[in-house]
């Protein structure tokens, strides 16, 4: 065996006072970190294997462990850090392209934070949400440009199908095969009893979650996985995938061995194979192309669904939306670089795409500019992190955001980017039964409940202390943000004014 050149990137403290053995961390360690020896009679670890779930610190009867990052790293270097050394040796001992899961932790602008909301003072009075009706309730699809009246002066309500949340926030699309049933099975139950939706992914619906019907998104994508008339007409809405914010312009790849049992059934491909989504869709190479799609789904399902395209934040996005809106598509999903996924190419993640904040302004910005934006409703996602994120995407132009990785923190995902080796210790990116056992389908539908629940509470609160008493009110008030830390461009991307301004 060569040399091993990277020491491991974290250590297992054990605190050999409090540990008695109990064998607890080895049991529930699915990287195989630690192990017992018989003839010293204590628990070792093998710290090359460990990628800080802390699945065992958090189950330690005693509280004997810690996982702390390596100090031992490579001498100081500005130019070649230790990240980039080690990512070097690993390709060196391979020849592979790096995988990653998760959203980028690069330190990349996060523009949420450097955006500031507005609140009434004197003149424009407060709203207690307390005591006074908030209209959280949202509806995605197309809307008339003008107001209609028939001849005896009576609205005209007629409307194109839509969606129907009660606030404004969606679980993102996470297929069956990156994470695992009781995974799904959460978002479902979830997005049910707060009425919303959730996202089936690239990955097909499981035979069970058809009853979830009403709250669900199906998704088409290229390599048209589980797709089929029962597929389409389950759904309450159609989502075309062109793109995801972790890796524009690529396609899609869930190793063979999570092709196991239902998931194979589910997608439709035989058990142990990779399920590939090529980068492009091969029947669609101009905007008349994902027309003609638009429009077959909609004649598939009988004109009853919107159809919604989900594409990545990149830099002509406004144009690429123009287009979209003009496809017959009635929801623009728009992914930001932030974004999670099951895994992407490091190179990619870390490197291709553009921040949610400045693609949403600027496509919002554009659809209002030639006079469309009516026709498309806008959803983002890509790192929308609480209720102040969703405030100020509506703010900047949004009708509702899609969220997953703050989904999966809620069902007791530790961020440890490790979601594409199918090891997942919590139960949630993986096909293997002894771990998906661990995530309990109706604790996790609860906590995502619990989640919403408090996000909606201090949604209202946002509004009412800006005067505003509807999230309709909200979409697009760009008046009601300030920037800080940004250069005049930044601030003309988003459209919004200097703080103090």
């Amino acid at each position: 065996m060569g040399i091993e050149f990277i020491y491991p990137e974290f250590e297992v403290v054990r605190n050999p006072a409090r540990c008695i053995a109990c064998r607890v961390c080895e049991r529930q360690c699915s990287n195989e970190v630690h192990s017992y020896d018989p003839d010293e009679g204590v628990m070792i670890s093998d710290e090359s294997k460990c990628v800080n779930c802390q699945r065992c610190v958090s189950l330690c009867p005693t509280r004997a462990l810690k996982i702390v990052k390596s100090d031992c790293v490579p001498r100081e270097n500005a130019n070649w850090q230790a990240d980039t050394i080690r990512e070097i040796y690993k390709q060196a001992n391979s020849g592979g392209v790096l995988l990653s899961s998760m959203g980028t932790p690069k330190p990349m602008p996060v523009y949420w934070d450097k955006i500031l909301i507005n609140a009434s003072q004197v003149t424009n009075p407060s709203i207690d949400p307390l005591r006074e009706p908030m209209e959280t309730r949202v509806f995605l699809g197309k809307k008339p440009r003008k107001i209609k009246r028939d001849e005896n002066g009576r609205l005209i309500t007629d409307l194109d199908p839509q969606l129907e949340l009660s606030m404004p926030v969606m679980f993102s699309a996470m297929s069956y095969g990156s994470i695992s049933y009781n995974a799904h099975k959460s978002l479902a139950e979830a997005a049910s009893k707060l009425g919303i939706y959730y996202n089936t992914g690239e990955g097909g619906l499981h035979e069970d979650f058809y009853v979830y019907g009403q709250n669900t998104i199906v998704q088409v994508a290229s390599g048209r996985f589980g797709v089929h008339a029962g597929y389409l007409d389950a759904g309450a809405a159609i989502e075309i995938k062109m793109g995801q914010g972790a890796k524009p312009g690529i396609g899609g790849h869930l190793p063979g061995t999570k092709i196991v049992g239902d998931v194979s059934r589910t997608r439709m491909i035989p058990e142990g194979s990779d399920a590939i989504s090529p980068a492009p869709h091969h029947d669609i190479y101009s905007i008349e192309d994902l027309r003609q799609l638009v429009y077959s789904l909609k004649e598939a399902t009988q004109y009853k669904k919107p159809v919604i395209v989900k594409v990545a934040a990149v830099h002509n996005i406004a144009a690429i939306a123009s287009g979209i809106a003009r496809s017959g598509a009635d929801i623009i999903a728009i992914d930001g670089f932030r974004g999670g996924t099951g895994a992407a190419p490091t190179r990619i993640r870390d490197n291709v795409g553009i921040p949610i904040e400045l693609a949403l302004a600027a496509c919002d910005t554009r659809l209002r500019e030639e006079g469309i934006r009516n026709d498309v409703s806008l959803v983002v996602g890509g790192s929308i992190r609480s209720a102040s994120d969703v405030v100020k995407a509506i703010a900047l132009g949004a009708d509702a955001c899609y969220i997953a990785t703050a989904a999966l923190l809620a069902l007791g995902c530790h961020l440890c980017r490790t979601c594409h080796t199918g090891l997942c210790n919590w139960g949630i990116a993986t096909q293997r039964p002894e771990l998906v056992k661990r995530l309990n389908p109706e604790v996790g539908a609860s906590r995502l409940v619990n989640l919403m629940t408090a996000w909606r509470h201090e949604i209202k609160e946002l509004l009412g202390g800006m005067g505003i008493n509807s999230i309709e009110a909200l979409r697009g008030n760009r008046l009601m943000l300030r920037g800080i830390n940004m250069t005049e461009k930044e601030l003309e991307i988003l459209g919004i004014s200097h703080a103090g301004e």
